[in-house]
């Protein structure tokens, strides 16, 4: 079972939605994420080899954050330690391992 952190419990309870929050919403209900999640996996790393992979969803997610946010790769680890909109979008929380930027 998970632990809410005070940050998490802010978050939830906060009144408005900020543009990032919303514009991570409607790409949520946009994108077809099921159906690229299955065009990847059979070309995603399998454990085993080297390091645990994160899971495939989480960095699809954290891929296209970059993409939509024009962020580098230090640039996103910072985000994702910082914003908590965007852990939520790529599924993480601030218990959860962050992926460094050489991930």
């Amino acid at each position: 079972m998970h632990q809410v952190s005070f940050a998490e419990a802010e978050y939830r309870n906060k009144r408005r939605k900020t543009r990032r929050e919303m514009f991570l919403e409607q790409m949520e209900s946009l994108v077809p994420w099921q159906l690229l999640e299955a065009k990847i996996e059979p070309f995603y790393p399998k454990a085993g080899r080297g390091r645990q992979p994160y899971p495939l969803r989480v960095m699809l997610r954290i891929h296209c954050m970059q993409l939509f946010y024009n962020l580098s790769d230090p640039a996103m680890e910072g985000s994702l330690y910082e914003i908590e909109s965007m852990r939520h979008f790529a599924g993480l929380t601030l218990t959860d391992r962050i992926p460094d930027e050489t991930t």
